[in-house]
């Protein structure tokens, strides 16, 4: 009908393990290198509308002429022109219909479409045949735009991985495929490069845009020894990284590959509309041949040419394209809308899901905290600031500790020409750190290693909830250090927003329970539970379960990958997570942010409702008119509407999400 020009983008495959009961079933195979994902051009040319234009002109001049009653314009010369203006516009349909039926697919739209409107040529009614055809075809030039306007936010993604990158090897910069560069490898990406494989920074600084990754259009700044990610973009200074993984590997390879199998995972709707219209269409068709041939059994004045008119009326009506057209679309549109904010559903059916969560629960450490350790108070006693830190640092500088590592990076930003060296030191397992400096006994660590010492502390720190550091000098206390992970900027909007709703929030954390008390107290989360290893988070979203709500598990971890699995929909944060979890999990969130919670489910809640609307439209129209048209109210023209008309109007109401901006 028309030419379909097609790019073939090329995606690798990571290797998907079966982790989860969501695995691509999708009858691809998955375990080639790479798969292949045809696009159509993002719009329409003159050309394509070109036959419509032309059978639109011939049919309304043979309108004109029979309105006209011009005498020449009558039997051969008009089948012969209205002929003409139905080709244009159906040939390739009845070509399609007549391929379906080699292979044994006979019901379907092309079927419909090619008997009704031959029919219609059959019985004389030339014009109104040439309408049908006509105006399936418009609509058919609609679905095409509205699909490839559904697909635009995954070929802008498809687009982002760079065909070549500038590698150093033996002292020079040649510029070589990425698929080529092997990890531990350096390669140099200039300013406005993209940036071609995962790695860490060996610069000193960069800026980079993540837009592509995480929806968010804000730099980030990267450090030396910092992650950075294919796809970013680097905006402001030539930089060097070391490869960490293979570009099969890279966290971009992993995000459309996701989008890939995403557009092959159907939502249960789908499923149901596709096995509907594989029933319906042939008891339509059982139903026009009766309406067109019972009457001779019973009424008297039975006329042929009439009755087969409303059959094929009753034919044209009965086409599914409006369900079998705008359903996927809109589900499409709601993948499209979600990647766009940077979270990435890996299947329609995960939309539906969603819009049922009525509980959502959450780790805490990298879910709704940052993950990173950040000094938070410092309380000296006899000893200024700068000593208790100073001390403090040159004793923990010899620890891999995470708190340890937090207080050390601490003083070396604030006081990066005041260190002491540590000599005589001595791990005290599960108490701290001890040494001498300066000539100095230094002790830092728990309440027990003072303990141990028989250093006295006031009362106060054993109510203090974060983690804290005890110093002593000189078996005297010399004040306490408070490590704590930072909370998210935006995890308090996400829960008001889940209670807004009417969602429930429940927090699981691995973490003492003192801490995790009061990050649930600081965030207003209705329920939390600390002191969690993987089984006991389980067995709380199994409790969950038995009480019959819907769950959403949002987690980062290895350890969170079983309760992903478990809950009804499973959401990864896919910047700091581990990959386990963002394999395990059903969607996605790429920039970490717990506000992509709520924003998940208004993006399904609106796609399943544009999803319903588009049914109860099709269906409510079609029943009507396909009364009226076994009545014998109802024309071919009526017909159009009920078919093509709904299918356009529905096909708009999908695009709709597309131009959605949901906050």
């Amino acid at each position: 009908m028309f030419k379909e020009n097609k790019k073939r983008s090329q995606v690798h495959n990571h290797g998907h393990k079966d982790h989860k009961k969501h695995s691509m079933d999708d009858g691809h195979d998955h375990s080639h290198d790479e798969i292949n994902f045809d696009e159509q051009e993002a719009t329409l040319g003159f050309k394509d509308f070109l036959p419509g234009i032309i059978s639109f002109i011939i049919m309304i001049t043979g309108i004109v002429m029979d309105q006209l009653e011009i005498s020449f314009f009558q039997g051969f010369l008009r089948f012969s022109w209205y002929l003409v203006a139905y080709l244009y516009v159906g040939l390739s349909v009845i070509i399609k219909a007549y391929k379906s039926i080699l292979k044994g697919e006979v019901f379907n739209e092309f079927f419909l479409m090619s008997i009704a409107t031959i029919g219609a040529f059959a019985i004389g009614e030339y014009s109104e045949g040439v309408a049908v055809m006509l105006f399936y075809f418009v609509g058919e030039l609609f679905q095409e735009a509205a699909a490839n306007k559904a697909k635009s936010s995954i070929q802008a993604l498809l687009d982002i991985r760079s065909d070549e990158t500038t590698v150093i090897r033996n002292g020079e910069a040649i510029v070589v495929d990425p698929k080529e560069v092997e990890t531990d490898e350096i390669i140099r990406i200039k300013v406005g490069e993209k940036v071609s494989l995962d790695g860490v920074l060996l610069s000193k600084e960069a800026a980079f845009d993540t837009a592509a990754l995480t929806g968010e259009s804000k730099p980030d700044t990267k450090r030396t020894g910092e992650s950075v990610l294919a796809g970013m973009i680097n905006l402001n200074t030539v930089c060097e990284v070391r490869v960490t993984a293979a570009y099969a590997d890279t966290k971009l390879s992993q995000i459309l590959t996701m989008i890939q199998d995403a557009t092959a995972k159907k939502s249960k709707t789908q499923l149901f509309i596709t096995r509907f219209a594989k029933i319906y269409t042939p008891i339509v068709v059982l139903l026009a041949t009766i309406l067109t041939f019972a009457p001779a059994l019973f009424v008297e004045n039975y006329v042929f040419q009439d009755w087969l008119y409303r059959g094929l009326v009753f034919l044209v009506i009965s086409c599914p394209c409006a369900l079998v057209i705008s359903v996927p679309l809109g589900y499409f549109g709601g993948i499209g809308l979600a990647s766009r904010n940077g979270i990435l559903f890996k299947g329609s059916n995960y939309l539906d899901v969603m819009t049922e969560i009525d509980t959502v629960v959450m780790d805490k450490t990298g879910t709704l905290t940052k993950g990173v350790f950040t000094v938070q108070e410092v309380n000296p006693k006899n000893y200024s600031q700068e000593e208790l830190l100073v001390f403090a640092a040159s004793l923990e500088e010899h620890s891999t500790h995470p708190i340890a590592t937090a207080i050390t990076a601490y003083v070396k930003k604030l006081y990066p020409n005041n260190s002491f060296e540590a000599k005589e030191i001595e791990e005290i397992a599960g108490h701290g750190l001890k040494g001498t400096i300066d000539g100095k006994t230094i002790l830092a660590g728990n309440a027990k290693l003072l303990d141990k010492f028989g250093i006295t502390y006031p009362d106060e720190v054993k109510d203090i909830v974060e983690s804290i550091v005890l110093v002593g000098i000189n078996q005297t206390y010399a004040g306490y250090i408070t490590v704590a992970d930072e909370i998210k900027d935006d995890s308090k909007e996400a829960i008001e927003q889940l209670h807004a709703m009417g969602i429930k929030t429940v927090m699981l954390s691995g973490d003492k329970t003192s801490i995790v008390d009061k990050v649930a107290k600081e965030l207003n989360i209705d329920t939390a539970f600390g002191n969690l290893l993987p089984d006991d988070k389980v067995r709380h979203v199994e409790e969950l379960k038995k009480q019959g709500r819907k769950i959403a598990f949002t987690g980062d971890g290895i350890n969170d990958a079983p309760v992903l699995a478990l809950s009804d929909a499973g959401l990864a944060m896919g910047g700091l997570g581990s990959d386990a979890a963002i394999e395990t999990a059903d969607i996605v969130i790429q920039n970490d942010q717990p506000s992509r919670i709520p924003l998940a489910i208004r993006i399904s809640k609106k796609t399943r409702k544009v999803v319903i609307q588009n049914i109860t439209l099709a269906i409510g129209v079609k029943v009507i008119v396909l009364a009226l048209g076994a009545l014998g109210e109802a024309n071919l023209w009526a017909a159009i509407f009920a078919d093509v008309g709904v299918s356009l109007i529905a096909i708009l109401n999908s695009v709709r999400i597309q131009f959605s901006r949901i906050k």
